[in-house]
């Protein structure tokens, strides 16, 4: 049997690299003559159209900000984004006494001639947005303000927050804690410095001392603020917002958020020894990072029947209604073995701004989208599955959903047993029992190539497949096992 065993998986390798549209049998050699194989294919079509994504989970890794014209649509796509700050568990500052206030300094010897020990100071404090990458123009100037988040109105760790999310009404104040001229590439910077590989795009905000001054002092009044995230977000800085007020045609992904507050303090063995200190806290994916954003005109896209479109951010997803009844009814006392799509992509023209390819897409039935990303599931390659472009094919490739399409028929029929209706009955009340969804995702693995986790792409994406009016096809085959 265990020769049987691969010598069945290597005739279905082998049926699997046939495109014929057409029905074929035929006997895989089997050396036991009481065991036979056979094996068959069949193509059906598939009907696939676009539909709009709606909002999406924003609460990413990554947050985006700015404002573009999509140079395919000529609508307006535009971001910002608020962030909560980590606290590691039971941070700690120095102890107060060995704080240091001001510091007086004989310019003519250099000498420190009084120092102020035992006093909370902040000297500065800044906020940097580290960049990843950006679409558009690198030498657009941007206004952008950062305003504080409302302590009396925390973002909730517990509650999902999507891409229509309205921000402001987390925010503190009216007026921005403060404001930044920048442009993507800092012209600041020489040329050799910006192409230096250790040189990390950001944006740097200095905001007021003050501000600084008062997260220190949050510190010494109750170190317990600084016990965790949780703590520290309701008790010290609920989080900081970020909006573009003046300037189109670039969008920033972020990569890092980060506050840094510089203070002084003297060593506790040499209290003549001043030492210059940086405390930091870091937007990541353990608190809140969660993007608004706006995806307009995409209306007229939907409208296309002579294919189909991914695009991203939040914009649309191709609907496939899989062909259940046909694959099962054809071949009653078969099981499916394999069964594949492929999603064949329109060349692109080339231009300047061209919007990029997803890289990976994400199959899932159409009812469980929602619940896939809120409770954070990867695909399991029963009803979710994700797969990668293939620039050589100019395509994507599903390979075998054959559990998908047994697990869809398998529900309707106990489906219909469970509730004592007919199927057609069933198949009314669960008009999506047949539909998935393709939608652009990223996705993550660790070091033994296990998915971890899987998220919406936010990128500046946008394909046209084939489909709409023209099917696409399921192959299929089909085995069946005698003895």
């Amino acid at each position: 049997m265990k020769n049987l065993l691969s010598t069945i998986s290597f005739g279905i390798l082998a049926a699997l690299s046939l495109t014929a549209c057409t029905e074929t049998t035929g006997s895989l050699g089997i050396f036991d003559t009481q065991d036979v194989v056979t094996t068959s294919t069949a193509t059906y079509p598939i009907s696939t159209r676009s539909v709009a994504m709606g909002p999406v989970l924003a609460n990413n890794a990554n947050a985006y900000l700015g404002n573009i014209v999509d140079p395919e649509t000529g609508g307006i796509v535009s971001a910002d984004f608020a962030a909560q700050f980590y606290c590691f568990e039971n941070y700690a500052l120095p102890p107060k006494e060995q704080m240091v206030g001001d510091l007086v300094i004989d310019p003519a010897s250099k000498d420190t001639v009084k120092i102020d020990y035992g006093v909370v100071q902040c000297d500065s404090c800044e906020v940097r947005i580290f960049l990843s990458k950006y679409y558009g123009d690198d030498n657009n100037p941007m206004k952008l303000e950062v305003y504080e988040l409302d302590g009396e109105n925390i973002m909730q760790e517990t509650s999902s927050y999507h891409t229509d999310v309205d921000l402001t009404k987390y925010v503190k104040a009216s007026k921005p804690l403060a404001t930044k001229v920048f442009t993507p590439r800092d012209y600041i910077l020489s040329e050799a410095e910006l192409d230096e590989s250790s040189h990390q795009a950001n944006i740097r905000v200095m905001l007021p001392a003050s501000f600084g001054q008062r997260i220190l002092e949050k510190y010494y009044e109750n170190p317990k603020n600084f016990k965790d995230s949780y703590t520290f977000i309701r008790n010290v800085l609920p989080g900081l917002y970020f909006r573009i007020s003046n300037g189109e045609g670039t969008m920033l992904t972020t990569r890092v958020t980060m506050i840094n507050i510089s203070y002084n303090y003297a060593d506790k063995n040499n209290p003549r020894k001043i030492y210059e200190a940086l405390t930091r806290f870091s937007a990541t994916p353990e608190v809140i990072q969660s993007t608004h954003l706006v995806n307009g005109n995409i209306d007229n896209l939907l409208l296309e029947t002579d294919g189909t479109y991914l695009k991203t951010p939040a914009g649309i997803c191709t609907e496939m209604t899989l062909p259940i009844d046909q694959v099962h009814e054809q071949h009653p006392n078969d099981s499916v073995s394999m069964a594949k799509i492929t999603l064949n992509r329109f060349n692109k023209q080339q231009d300047k701004y061209q919007l990029g390819t997803p890289t990976t897409l994400l199959m899932v039935r159409k009812e469980n989208k929602d619940s896939f990303f809120e409770n954070h599931k990867v695909a399991d390659g029963r009803t979710s599955y994700v797969t990668t472009f293939n620039n050589a094919r100019n395509c994507y490739t599903f390979n075998n959903i054959a559990r998908l399409i047994s697990y869809c028929k398998h529900e309707k029929a106990e489906g219909a047993k469970n509730e004592n209706i007919s199927e057609a009955e069933w198949e009314a009340k669960h008009p999506d029992w047949n539909k998935v969804l393709i939608i652009p995702v990223v996705a993550s693995s660790n070091s033994q190539n296990v998915l971890t986790s899987v998220s919406h792409d936010m990128q500046m994406n946008s394909i046209k497949l084939v489909g709409g009016a023209n099917k696409i096809n399921l192959e299929v085959i089909y085995s069946k096992y005698q003895k």
